[in-house]
Formats: C-alpha cells, structure tokens, sequence
C-alpha cells in the first residue's frame, strides 16, 4: 500500500538536467495547483526556452521514473478534464503570433501528461509586481498596458475564442514594460464549445458570474473577459479584488471606484472599470471596441486629456496554421501495482462549477488516507526520453492556510435549524439570507438539520486557496 501523502513541501518537478531530446531542464521557474514551469535549453537552435507540464498536484505525484500516478481512481475524470484543457490552451495559443500573448512553439506528450515549449519570458507577473507587497498602480501604468492587454483580447475575440481566466498572475510584466497574457487553461473556442461544462477552474473575485453557472455558456463572450480585465484593474488599484460575483449576486455590497477618494486616479478611468464590474453581463461593455469607446468617452466627459488607445500594435492579426495536438485518449485507467511512493505536495484544486446543489471556486483535496496510486490514461509518447541526470529537489516554502468561506443558501433560510460538520455542530452566521461558515482546507460531511423535521448531507473538499463556495440547500416546499 502506497504511504500516505503527509508532505506539502515536497518538489514534484522534474530533475535539473532532464531531457526531452534538444531540451534539457536547467531550473524550475513555477510550481503551482495544475502546473510546473520550467527554463530549459535548446540545444539544435541553441535558445532558452520554456516548457509547461500538467502536473495537478493535489490528485497526482510523480513515480520513480517520472511518470504521473494519481491518488486515487476517483480523480480519472477530473485528470482527464484537466489534461483536455492543457490540450485546448496548446492549440489555442498555438495559432497566433501576437506580442501579447504567449507564444507555443511545440507539444508533446510524455510521461503520462503534457508538455508545451514556448518562448522564455523575462520579466513578473503584475500579482508579483504589485500585490504581493501591495503597491498601488499609477494611472499611467494602467493606460501604458491597456491598450497591448485589448489587443491581444481583440485578437482572440475576433477570432472566437475567450481566454477566461485573466488574472494578476496571468498577465506579465516584460522587461521593457510590455504586457505578455499568460495561462490559457479555461480557454476555450466559443464557436463548438469545447470545454468540458462540468469541470471549470474559477479565481474567485475575477470570475465573472455566467462563468460559476450550469448550462450558462451561451452567456458568455467578450464581456466575460471584460470583467475578469476590470477586476485586475480593481486589485491594482485598491490591493484586492471586487467581492465574488456569485455573492454580489445574491447581495451586491460593492462599492463604486468612482465613489471612492481615489484622488490618484481620473474619473474617467475609475468610471469604466465600474463598468467593466457590472454584475449583469449584459450591462458591461459588450466588446473589446465597445470598451475601448467606453473609455473615450468617459474621459471626454471629465475633459481629461488621456490619448485614446489604440487596437492595433504591429503583428497583431497575424495567424498561424492550427498546431498539430494529438488527442488524449479516453481509455479506462489500470491501477498501478502497490509500492512505496515519495509524499505528495499538494497545490490547487478543481472546481465542479456546474453542480446542481453546489457552486464553487477550486474544491478538491487530496488528503483521502492511504490512497491507491491509479495510473493516468497513458497517450502516445511522442519524444523519447534520454539519460537523466538527477540533482537534489528544492523544497517550496508552505504558504499559509486560508479557510474557505461557504454560504449555505436556501428558498427559505430560516429552515435551516443547525449545521453539523462530521456530525458535530458547526457555529454559522447569518449574511445576506443565508448562513456562512469556516472550513481550512480538508474532506467534510456537511449535514444540515431542517425544522420542519430531516436532514440534508452533502460531502465537500476543500484545498488551499478555495475561495467561496455557495452550497444550495434544497428545503420542502410550503
């Protein structure tokens, strides 16, 4: 039986002088929920690169040979969803060649995942720029990256495809002072839909609300990517996110920008990231031009002198043939032989966010004791590995432990008498109509006891950085 996964400190990326053939890994640059990057060398155009691998760690880890195992067969599905998102982002970004947007430049597959090279960027995310020690953004920061950050989404949106996924960690700072949009991991082609609608990973505070919906995707469009886009905006400014649109939904306690003594910031521009917020998808701007005149607009109102941005940098239209990707094959997985394995390091999670009962932002754990090791689906292995040579793995610091914050919701709420979880009672609050509580990240049985007599249960998993949850209760009705 494999040993129980007791370690969060524990690298699950590759060794330092691995190699795919002309690539050898040099160093790790990222190691997060669903994903490693690493910096490696191309020895045939002798050029530094980078490569991405699927790695979601809190339902994989890495065997001796390198290859993935999952923690238990109950994660096949949300593997398989993942591995077909990393898919649909190679192919995505695959097709264009634009300044501002992340560049592919080959993929493969191995070691029972994925992998895409792309071009090495120097520079910081804009979340490690200004928000990990937060440090306001000037005005004139925000106006120099705008007008890059609407043309790359007006490349794609002309194109029929949402990045939905925009984020401070998604958008990086190059060198010169350039915008690179990064992480198409929820991308997906509008025309088609592409996506897998059951399994869908959110930020909360920067997910729109048609985005946290079942069967909502005909809701979403250009102004999906318009308010995540705000929201970045929002946290540059005030260090913080808007409140979560699923619970600004229900009680939208979000205050203006331009109500606010934002005394550094023009009118104008506080005037259109509100709405860029707008709750409704159909009361923000409608396309990247339409915000863009929004814009105008609103500074012309408050007389202020801003030059108008522009949409169309040097190479921005320029599209490529579509990569070649192979498909990841949907066979039923083989349960590995038992052994001993090394402790898992648990990162992000994966959010069912079409649930009938639940609506959620990143919501899976791995902590199950004990957990069988259940081989991935294995696809065609298209580059061959070489001879490695191991160095020692560097240990990643724990990051502190934020609760979730859960919102039990109901047609009437004062039918919910007690909370317990794991069959103890749990102390709520009353917010907005509906009881909120704490989890830290684990496996819980929610049981909601009724007064006119029953119960309801409902099992969650919680992992680091969960967000919000709004759990629907369903009461008798009458």
């Amino acid at each position: 039986m494999m040993s129980e996964a007791s370690s969060k400190t524990g690298s699950q990326a590759l060794p330092i002088g691995y190699r795919f053939n002309e690539y050898e890994i040099q160093q790790v640059i990222g190691e997060g929920g669903f994903g490693i990057v690493y910096r490696a060398w191309d020895s045939e155009l002798d050029r530094t690169v980078a490569i991405k691998e699927f790695m979601p760690a809190s339902i994989a880890l890495r065997d001796e040979d390198h290859h993935l195992l999952l923690r238990s067969e109950r994660f096949m599905r949300l593997y398989q969803a993942g591995l077909h998102s990393f898919v649909q982002e190679a192919k995505t970004l695959g097709r264009f060649n634009h300044p501002h947007l992340l560049h592919v430049l080959r993929f493969w597959q191995a070691n029972d995942t994925a992998y895409m090279v792309t071009q090495f960027y120097q520079g910081e995310t804009l979340k490690s720029r200004y928000l990990r020690e937060f440090s306001p953004c000037s005005e004139a920061d925000i106006r120099a990256m705008l007008p890059p950050l609407l043309s790359a989404l007006k490349t794609l949106h002309d194109h029929d495809y949402l990045h939905r996924d925009i984020a401070p960690d998604n958008i990086l700072l190059q060198q010169d002072g350039s915008p690179v949009l990064l992480d198409f991991g929820s991308a997906c082609k509008t025309i088609g839909h592409l996506t897998d609608k059951t399994e869908i990973m959110l930020k909360p505070g920067y997910a729109p609300i048609e985005q946290y919906s079942e069967g909502r995707d005909g809701d979403q469009g250009p102004w999906t990517d318009i308010y995540a886009l705000g929201a970045v905006l929002h946290a540059l400014i005030c260090g913080e996110a808007p409140p979560v649109s699923v619970v600004r939904s229900l009680s939208d306690s979000y205050l203006p920008l331009a109500e606010r003594e934002l005394s550094s910031y023009s009118r104008g521009l506080l005037c259109t990231i509100d709405q860029m917020l707008a709750c409704e998808p159909d009361q923000r701007p409608q396309s990247i031009v339409a915000l863009r005149d929004l814009l105008v607009e609103n500074d012309r109102e408050v007389q202020c002198d801003a030059p108008e941005p522009e949409l169309t940098p040097a190479r921005e239209e320029t599209l490529l043939p579509a990569l070649v990707v192979p498909e990841v094959a949907q066979s039923e997985p083989a349960i590995a032989t038992p052994r001993k394995r090394r402790p898992l390091w648990i990162g992000g999670g994966i959010a069912a966010a079409g649930l009938v009962t639940l609506l959620a932002v990143h919501g899976f754990n791995g902590n199950s004791p004990h957990p069988e090791a259940v081989a991935p689906t294995k696809p065609p292995v298209e580059v061959a590995e070489q001879k490695v040579t191991p160095s020692p793995k560097t240990a990643v610091a724990p990051v502190p432990v934020t609760p979730a914050q859960i919102y039990l919701r109901a047609a009437d709420a004062t039918q919910l008498s007690q909370v317990e979880i794991n069959g103890k009672p749990h102390s709520t609050e009353d917010q907005d109509g509906m009881k909120r509580l704490s989890l830290v990240p684990g496996d819980y049985q929610l049981q909601v006891k009724l007064k006119q007599g029953g119960n309801w249960q409902h099992s969650l998993h919680i992992d680091e950085g969960s967000g919000t949850w709004l759990v629907n209760v369903p009461t008798p009705a009458g």
